[in-house]
This record gives structure tokens, C-alpha cells and sequence, in this order.
């Protein structure tokens, strides 16, 4: 015979309608969204990985002053057991003031992924990357300015040695905006290298490294650096372990998926236990029916199967239903997101069980751990007490007195927060993770748009210029600097940081240097912690040699990490004759040097391409989280709320019964919950401020740069009028919810 109770899992679902679709659609939104990042992200990251070898990725490269004799070239080989390609390219200026640096088909090593249309053939046309002819609403068959003629974009690739834009590694952040890859034809590549030519090589060891990133990757290229400093003058060198260019992507699409899992699971937590709450409200709701049924001999085994059946089936379809979209709609939502960012070849769905365990598996077994948990809690009381409806464990020997100067609307209000102290506590939580969310995504962009800002009131130069070789100018504005870059000490992380030397009593840098003394940069001294006193070790990535610092001061410059010191003791630390400079300082823009001279033309745009490019690319994505933590809000409070008025229900009818009126009913459990959760929003925001100090400096500790996490007035305030905004949506229901209750069910199992 049929097991009778089978009947009552559909019945309580039927009538419990309401929570049941709320969860539903909860959980079918985090599996779907997780699904199809996870799906979009392992494919993305299938197709990178690929790469190397499809389109024979570099090892690394660098860039010579002159090109080297073919002896030189074969000795480098020889002795360092590789192979070097001719790699040259030319900068040319382009649309909206942004650069496309040129190269002609590459059929030997950093192949080119054609993506639609074809590579350029004849004079005249051109292919260009993806993303650079998406951020300047570029269109293939469409026309582009280059140097002040039209090209026809015959072509829109992806170069896999650039599958994030940067233009320089030091950069912070790549710019798809200011800049772009492209292939020229043979004819147009070579007028374009007349007038700017870069030599740079790229090198394919003959036996690559178990472990393109490992210790025996980052040796080898710090021995080659050590043998090409022998031979040849370097101007750059790029190791394939720290080439930005080739390892962000990767390394974003790899580190996405913790970050992913770790807030999949801390939703999932927060609804197991709203589930275990709401489950627990049923049980209490259904005491005498439990008992009944424990003395008629079921046993609690089979009742936790029971009341587990109604969630785990809602479970079940969730997941289903949430699979079945994020492996179509939300996995092309998601790949967009990083299309959007990257410049990643062509790639192919790959259907990884992995993602079915991340997003389906592991949370299912959550949500039904800790509902069983609950459930063998609360059903192993004796039947007797079921059929009391004595659920406590310890009785109260007398209720928690409160002062009779109290007004009783105001007793009855705090009876109830001291009897749903759990319910209240999970709000808390729940509102705290939220305000996690909603902060971090609200003070994005004011926090970006603080930093352009602040870098461009404290430009040292509107224009800066670094030279490939020491040339005069007639500009009487411009002003001799020297720079180079040197390396942190760290083990596990090191990171570019700028050395500058200035003159005495400079116009552009108002800081008195000289005598030893060094100056760093505001960004510097805030991301390492450091003070005037201090003393800092930075090391050359090319020799290894150590140069020490200590700190005289902080100087404000949050666009780069940098190092200030006075140009005598500049060229006296690095063995520099006396005089030696390495670019200029100006006001404006410097028409006397010849462009094949210069190695670098700084200015606004460079510096504030981190938050124009950030923007840009999560711009979206902040916009998506901010709508989870309303989500969140709503659904932990309203659930919750709503056991705390079932729990009530009795209480509610008789007051009904006695004569009052909704909006004092309303006044008592309503606007109880309302000054819980208000107090709980406004609570959460030292604690919530803390915490995204914490999680900010720990993430930006991975990244080379600095964006200092000040938390603007707009984001607190935002915070809590979204938040509070979120729990009036819930309070109208949860008003029609106690208008529901009927006059009868005070009469109701009265012992």
C-alpha cells in the first residue's frame, strides 16, 4: 500500500504557493547565473589554454635599440638553445586620438585568429582586433582613419599574444579604447615602419618549460636577460611568464571561478537557512499532527523524509530549470561579459561536468545537509510534547519581565523581537551580505571616476616623453627627467615600480629633492604601508641587482607606484654619466623630435586608462550584483518576516477579536520587523565598510598598480536607500499577509 503521506507533499505545496515560487525563482536565478558562467568561463578558458599551441605563442620578447647583426642573432640562439622571430611593428595614430600598433601576417609564431572576414591583401586594407573596433563603434567593410587616411577594415581578428590590450606591461590596466592590434598588408606595413619602426623579437625556447609560469620558466628568463644585456642593447624585455599581454586574460578566467563559488555558496547558506527557519515554522505549525502520526508509529526517519520532500522536489525543478538556461541564454550573457573585456580567439562551448558540480550538486547537498540537520533537530522532542505543542527543550520558568512603564504597544513589539531572535539574527546576516554587494558595486564607478580625476589634478607634466636615445629640443618648456623601472622583493608577487630622477628646482615636480633623499608616490606608500623613515628594497629584472631607498617623504601621485629622487642622485645610483637624461618634461606637446626617437609620449589618456577601461568592462557586471542584493534583501526578509506573522497568526486573530484596528496590528508585528531590519541596515554599514576594506586590499595586493579603497558618502547613502527601498517592497506584502489572517483562528488549537 501507498505510503498516505505522499498526498500531503503536494497539498503543502499548494499551500504554501507563495514561499515556494519566491525560493523557485531565487534558485533557479543563482543556478542558472552560476551555470552559464561557469560553463562560458571553463570554454573561454579551454580555448586560451589551446592557444599556445594552435597559434604557437611566444615564449617571450623583447625590443632592441638597433637590429642586431644575423651573427649576433645566431649566437643568442645557439647559446640560449631558442629560436628568435622577427616581430617588428609600427604605432600609428588612429580614431578618437587612440593607437593601433601594426604588424604584417604572422604565419610562424603568434599566428593570427581571423574571426570574421579575411587578413588584408592588397594596399589600402586592414584587420583590426575585435574589441579595439568595438570600443570606437567600428564595423567590418567599414572605413578607419590611419594617420589621416582611410583604410577599409577588411578583416576583425584576434591576436593571441593580446588577448588583453595592453599596450605596455608596466600599464596597470589594458585600454581598448586608446588602443589596438591590427595586420596591415605587406605594402602598407612597410610605408608604415618608414616612419615608425619598433624591433622587437620574439623567442620560442627549443624545449619550453614543464611550466610556462613555473620557477624553471622565471630562471630561464632571467638567465636570457642576463646573455641578451651581453649582446645587444635592450629597450624592453618580456618574458612570457610576465607578459600582461598574453597571462591576464588567463589568469582573470581562472581566478573569476573562486570568486564565483565562494558568493554561489554564501547564497546558498543564507537560503538553507531561511529554508531551515521556514521548514521549523511548519513543524510547529503541524505539532499535533506530528504527534498524532509518531504515536501512530511512523517513525522520525520517515517524517524527516517527509518534510524534506516538498523542498528538495522545488530544489529539483529549480535546478533543472536553472541548468537548462544557463547553458544557453545566461552562458552567452556571461561569455559576453568577458567578450567584452578580452580579446580572446574564437572559442567552442565545452560542456564540463565540473559546472554541474559547482552550481547543482554541491549546493543541493547543502541546502539538504542543513535541512536535515534541522529537521532530526526539532523531530527527535518525544510525541507527547508534539501533541502538547511543547517544542521547547528548556522550559522558561517565567517570561523575561519587562518594566510596566513600558507602554504596552511598545512590550507587545519587543515580546515579539525576543521571541524570533533567530529569524531576526538570520535578517542581519542576510542584510549584511547584501550591503557587501550593493556596497562594493555602488562605489565603482564613483571610486573610478575619484581616481581619474585625482590623476589628472596631479599630472606632473601634461605631456611626458621617454626617448630610445638622448636628443635636444628647442622647446623652452621642456625639462630633461630621467626614469627607469625596478621591480619589488617579494617571493610569491612583484610588481613594476617607477624610479624618477628631476632636476633641482623643478617646474613640474614641486617637491625640493636631492642629497639622497627619495620621495614615493601616495599609491606606493598606501598599498605597502609605508612611511617617512622607511626603508625600501627594489630590484632590476634584468640583473637582479638590489637598490635601496628610504622614504623622505609622500608625495601625491595616485596614478602610479613610483619612487622620486633627484636626477644627480638618479644617474649616480644607475652608473649614468653626469647629465644623462632619458625623455622630457612639458606643459605642451614637444614638434622638434623626430618620432623614431621616441619610446614613449605619456599623457592623460595613458594615465587614466585604468578607470576609462574598468568602467567600461564591469561597468555592466556592477550593475547585475547590485540587483542580486536587492534580490537577497527581499527574499531573506520577506521569508522570514512572513514565519515570524504564521508564528503569530494566533496572536493576530485575537487582537482582531478584540477590537483592533489594521494599522495598530500593522504597528505591532509590521513595524517591528521594520525597525529590526532598518536598524540592522544602518548597523551593517561600519561593519559592511570594514569588510570591503579588508576584501578591496587583499584583491588589489594581486594586481600591480594601486586604486585606494575610499569609500565616498554616495555609496552609504545609496546603500541604505536601496536597501530600505527593498524592505517597503516587502512590507506590502507582508500587510496583505496579516489582512489574510482570519477572525477564526484564534479558536484555533487552544490547549
Amino acid at each position: 500500500m501507498k505510503n498516505p503521506m505522499r498526498r500531503r507533499i503536494w497539498r503543502e505545496i499548494k499551500g504554501e504557493t507563495g514561499k515556494y515560487v519566491v525560493i523557485f525563482i531565487f534558485m533557479l536565478a543563482i543556478i542558472g547565473v552560476a551555470s552559464g558562467f561557469f560553463v562560458a568561463d571553463i570554454s573561454l578558458e579551454d580555448a586560451y589554454d589551446n592557444s599556445f599551441e594552435k597559434y604557437n605563442i611566444e615564449d617571450g620578447n623583447f625590443e632592441v635599440a638597433q637590429v642586431p647583426g644575423d651573427d649576433v642573432i645566431k649566437s643568442i640562439e645557439e647559446e640560449n638553445k631558442l629560436t628568435l622571430y622577427n616581430n617588428f611593428y609600427s604605432m600609428q595614430p588612429s580614431v578618437h586620438g587612440s593607437h593601433i600598433r601594426f604588424f604584417a601576417d604572422r604565419k610562424e609564431v603568434n599566428k593570427v585568429c581571423v574571426l570574421e572576414g579575411k587578413l588584408p591583401q592588397s594596399s589600402g586594407e586592414v584587420a583590426l582586433d575585435r574589441l579595439y573596433m568595438k570600443s570606437n563603434e567600428l564595423e567590418l567593410d567599414g572605413d578607419v582613419e590611419i594617420d589621416g587616411k582611410e583604410y577599409k577594415i577588411v578583416g576583425i581578428v584576434a591576436l593571441p599574444d593580446y588577448s588583453a590590450l595592453y599596450e605596455n606591461n608596466t600599464d596597470f590596466m589594458f585600454d581598448t579604447e586608446k588602443f589596438g592590434v591590427g595586420i596591415a598588408s605587406q605594402e602598407d606595413y612597410e610605408k608604415f615602419c618608414e616612419m615608425n619602426i619598433h624591433y622587437s623579437y620574439s623567442w620560442k625556447y627549443d624545449k619550453a618549460p614543464a611550466d610556462r609560469l613555473g620557477k624553471e620558466a622565471v630562471d630561464r628568463a632571467t638567465e636570457l636577460s642576463k646573455a641578451l644585456t651581453q649582446k645587444v642593447q635592450l629597450l624592453d624585455y618580456i618574458p612570457g611568464c610576465n607578459n600582461q599581454a598574453i597571462n591576464f586574460a588567463g589568469n582573470d578566467v581562472g581566478h573569476d571561478q573562486i570568486m564565483m563559488m565562494v558568493m554561489l555558496y554564501m547564497l546558498i547558506v543564507i537560503i538553507a537557512f531561511v529554508f531551515a527557519v521556514t521548514t521549523g515554522n511548519t513543524i510547529v505549525k503541524e505539532a499535533n499532527v506530528i504527534g498524532t502520526l509518531r504515536a501512530s508509529g511512523f517513525t522520525k526517519g520517515e517524517l524527516i523524509r517527509h518534510y524534506m520532500a516538498a523542498p528538495i522536489i522545488v530544489l529539483i525543478v529549480a535546478c533543472i530549470v536553472g541548468n537548462i538556461l544557463g547553458y544557453t541564454v545566461f552562458k552567452d550573457f556571461m561569455a559576453s561579459a568577458y567578450l567584452g573585456s578580452y580579446s580572446f580567439v574564437s572559442y567552442s562551448t565545452v560542456w564540463s561536468p565540473k559546472a554541474f558540480i559547482y552550481t547543482t550538486v554541491i549546493p543541493m547537498v547543502l541546502l539538504s545537509l542543513i535541512n536535515f540537520i534541522m529537521l532530526a533537530h526539532k523531530l527527535s522532542l518525544s510525541p507527547l510534547k508534539f501533541l502538547r505543542r511543547d517544542l521547547k527543550r528548556k522550559q522558561r520558568k517565567k517570561a523575561f519581565k519587562l518594566n510596566t512603564k513600558i507602554g504596552i504597544m511598545k512590550r507587545f513589539r519587543l515580546r515579539v523581537v525576543f521571541q524570533n531572535i533567530p529569524g531576526y539574527i538570520t535578517i542581519f546576516a542576510g542584510i549584511f551580505f547584501s550591503s557587501v554587494i550593493l556596497m562594493f558595486c555602488l562605489l565603482f564607478n564613483p571610486l573610478l571616476d575619484q581616481l581619474s580625476e585625482d590623476t589628472v589634478n596631479n599630472m606632473i607634466a601634461q605631456h611626458q616623453y621617454v626617448l630610445k636615445a638622448p636628443v635636444p629640443t628647442q622647446n623652452e618648456k621642456a625639462e630633461k627627467y630621467a626614469v627607469t623601472a625596478l621591480e619589488t622583493t617579494g617571493k610569491d608577487f612583484t610588481e613594476e615600480i617607477s624610479v624618477y630622477g628631476f632636476i633641482p628646482s623643478s617646474r613640474y615636480f614641486h617637491e625640493k629633492l636631492g642629497g639622497g633623499k627619495a620621495v614615493i608616490s601616495n599609491a606606493y606608500a598606501d598599498k605597502y604601508s609605508l612611511e617617512e623613515g622607511d626603508k625600501i628594497t627594489l630590484k632590476d629584472k634584468y640583473t637582479e641587482k638590489e637598490y635601496e631607498f628610504t622614504v623622505g617623504g609622500v608625495y601625491t601621485y595616485p596614478s602610479t607606484l613610483a619612487v622620486f629622487t633627484g636626477i644627480d642622485d638618479f644617474n649616480e645610483m644607475f652608473d649614468k654619466e653626469e647629465g644623462s637624461f632619458t625623455g622630457y618634461l612639458c606643459s605642451e606637446e614637444i614638434d622638434d623630435i623626430d618620432q623614431k626617437l621616441v619610446a614613449a609620449h605619456i599623457t592623460k589618456d595613458d594615465l587614466t586608462k585604468t578607470s576609462r577601461q574598468l568602467k567600461r568592462s564591469m561597468g555592466s557586471m556592477m550593475t547585475a550584483f547590485i540587483f542580486i542584493g536587492v534580490a537577497v534583501i527581499i527574499l531573506v526578509v520577506f521569508m522570514l518576516a512572513k514565519v515570524i506573522i504564521e508564528k503569530n497568526s494566533q496572536s493576530i486573530s485575537m487582537t482582531k477579536i478584540l477590537g483592533y484596528n489594521k494599522r495598530e496590528i500593522g504597528g505591532i508585528y509590521i513595524h517591528t520587523t521594520t525597525i529590526v531590519t532598518l536598524v540592522s541596515i544602518v548597523a551593517c554599514l561600519p561593519i559592511t565598510s570594514f569588510a570591503l576594506d579588508k576584501i578591496w586590499r587583499v584583491m588589489m595586493m594581486q594586481y600591480s598598480g594601486w586604486i585606494a579603497p575610499d569609500i565616498p558618502i554616495s555609496a552609504y547613502l545609496t546603500t541604505v536607500a536601496i536597501a530600505s527601498a527593498s524592505y517597503v517592497v516587502t512590507a506590502l506584502c507582508l500587510k496583505k499577509r496579516i489582512n489574510k489572517i482570519p477572525l477564526d483562528e484564534a479558536l484555533k488549537n487552544v490547549e
